[in-house]
Order: structure tokens, then C-alpha cells, then sequence
């Protein structure tokens, strides 16, 4: 089976897995890039709203594109998935990339429509830098267990709630350590940050890190605590 794929002057036949695979990487891409750009604009623009906004687009982005790609949008929770085994490796590499090149284009984007004079660079060190990496440790955690077991979990089939539960999620961990660390909870979040003038290049590894430590032990989690879901 082949899918058509036009480029204005002749039409080209894809194999079906590549079709399916180039399906998957763009939902991907459209929701890591709406998610943030969302946050980066907010957190530029300094509204109190950004909890909220952050909660509400990756919610409705899930709700659109689950079915497809199953509505990832983030590195972490795809290496979640991966060592819980729901994704295989060649898809979650093409997913780390598109995930993280979104990031990095919704960061110039939101960097270029909010003015640059507004902007205010996290850059914390100290007693901050370690409380940054415990509450993004914590609460990427959170989001990568709580997607596993709503979105994942065969004993959950077919539920309706999946994308309010992923959402609240970052919605409760925005509102409650946004002040500490900016709630990036996601590594194309802390990314696109970056590139956007939000978070420091200087101290952006230490994001990275402990959203893959989240990430890992988050699959690991689940699949202690679910051994017979395969």
C-alpha cells in the first residue's frame, strides 16, 4: 500500500510506513512548535496567564493529534514511551528531532514578535540552580507517568480524559514551581526557551538532564508497576 504525496509538477509514491512515519513527525511538530511558541510568548510577555495557556494548548494539541502520533511533543515523554515500550527506536529518534527543531523555530518566532527590550533571562545558580533541577526532575516525572498510564495503559482503553489529565498536569506544576524554574517540564520547551532569550545557554543543561532522568525513570515506573502490560 502507497499514499500520493504531490510536489506541484509530478506526483510521488511513498512506501506506507513512510507515509505513516512522515504523518507522525509532522503531528509532532505542529504540537512541540504551538506548545512552545505558546509558553515562550507568554514568559516573554510576562502574562499571569502562562500556566494556564501552557495546560490549555498542550491539552487541545493531545486531543488533536493523539491518534496519530499519540501526542508526545515533547523528548521526554518519547523516551518514557520508549523504555516502556510503546515506541520503537527509530521512531523516537525521528520524534527527538522533530520535537526539538520545533522547539527551536517557535523560539525564534516568539523571540521575534515580542519586543526584545520586555524579556528577562532565567539564569539561576546557587541554592536556585539545585532547586531548579529538583522541581524539574519532580514535575517532568509527573507528566511522563501521567501520560503513560492515561494515554498507554491497557487498562485504560479508549478513555476520554487522557489530554485533560496531560494538561492539568503541567498546569498544576506551572502554577506551582513556574517561579522557580519556568516549568519546562519538557526539553524542546527548554530549548525553545533558550533560543528565546527566557532561560540561560549557561545553565540550559542542567534542564536537559534531569527532564531525561524524569523521562527514564518515569518508563521504568510503569513498567515496574505494570509488568503484564506489554
Amino acid at each position: 500500500m502507497a499514499d500520493v504525496v504531490t510536489n506541484g509538477r509530478e506526483a510521488v509514491t511513498l512506501p506506507h510506513h513512510w507515509a505513516l512515519a512522515l504523518r507522525k513527525d509532522s503531528v509532532e511538530a505542529i504540537g512541540a512548535f504551538f506548545l512552545v511558541f505558546t509558553v515562550a510568548v507568554s514568559g516573554l510577555s510576562h502574562s499571569a496567564f502562562t500556566p494556564l495557556a501552557a495546560g490549555s494548548v498542550l491539552m487541545v494539541m493531545v486531543y488533536a493529534g493523539g491518534h496519530i502520533s499519540g501526542g508526545h511533543y515533547n523528548p521526554a515523554v518519547t523516551l518514557a514511551a520508549l523504555v516502556r515500550r510503546r515506541i520503537g527506536l527509530a521512531d523516537a529518534v525521528q520524534y527527538w528531532i522533530v520535537q526539538l527543531v520545533a522547539g527551536v523555530i517557535a523560539g525564534l518566532v516568539a523571540r521575534a514578535v515580542v519586543d526584545p527590550a520586555r524579556t528577562v533571562r532565567l539564569r539561576p545558580s546557587g541554592h536556585e540552580l539545585g532547586a531548579t533541577a529538583v522541581v524539574e526532575l519532580l514535575f517532568t516525572f509527573a507528566l511522563c507517568y501521567v501520560v503513560l498510564n492515561v494515554a498507554t495503559s491497557k487498562d485504560q482503553p479508549g478513555n476520554s480524559f487522557f489530554g485533560l489529565a496531560i494538561g492539568f498536569t503541567v498546569l498544576a506544576g506551572a502554577f506551582a514551581v513556574g517561579g522557580i524554574s519556568g516549568a519546562a517540564f519538557n526539553p524542546a520547551v527548554s530549548l525553545g526557551a533558550a533560543t528565546g532569550g527566557l532561560f540561560a545557554w549557561s545553565t540550559l543543561w542542567v534542564y536537559l538532564v534531569v527532564q531525561a532522568i524524569a523521562g527514564l525513570a518515569a518508563g521504568l515506573v510503569f513498567r515496574a508497576l505494570n509488568p503484564a502490560d506489554k
